[in-house]
């Protein structure tokens, strides 16, 4: 199972401990976008930093969409079919999503890529971000309805 993890909540007053854990995980601003495979390591990060980002399993179409709208090289290029192809065994963007999905490769190792993913801000915004998603807020776990989230973030 793959985690699409948001910052949501900006850089003041952090304390360092969570600070550390955020350039860990390279959620460096807010609006910032990673995916993580789940394993026990990274759900005791997510755990500490809870109240400063939202995470859940994302699907295939979304991940699709994710990578080829907002998948960047390195010098700002954009992540494209024909860069996929030369660099990856994978020829399109769904296989590629499909291979991820199912743990067979790691985004962040394909070569010349950046590990993370530049969001907009949500549009009609969060609900709150000062509370958890499941006392009607915007931080914390929220299983599937990240995909919700990152498509009315790209």
């Amino acid at each position: 199972m793959v985690y699409a993890v948001i910052r949501v909540r900006g850089t003041v007053n952090i304390k360092p401990d969570i600070k550390k854990t955020m350039q860990l995980l390279r959620l460096t601003r807010a609006n910032h976008c990673v995916l993580l495979e789940e394993n026990v390591v990274y759900n005791g990060m997510l755990q500490m930093v809870k109240d400063y980002t939202t995470w859940g399993e994302i699907n295939k179409e979304t991940l699709t969409k994710l990578i080829s709208a907002r998948g960047k090289l390195i010098g700002d290029k954009p992540l494209t079919a024909e860069y996929l192809k030369t660099a990856t065994p994978y020829h399109s963007f769904e296989k590629l999503s499909e291979a991820i999905l199912e743990n067979k490769v790691k985004y962040k190792e394909i070569p010349e890529v950046k590990p993370l993913f530049r969001l907009n801000p949500p549009k009609k915004g969060h609900r709150t971000i000062k509370r958890s998603f499941v006392n009607k807020g915007s931080l914390g776990y929220r299983k599937d309805e990240i995909n919700k989230l990152i498509e009315r973030m790209l």
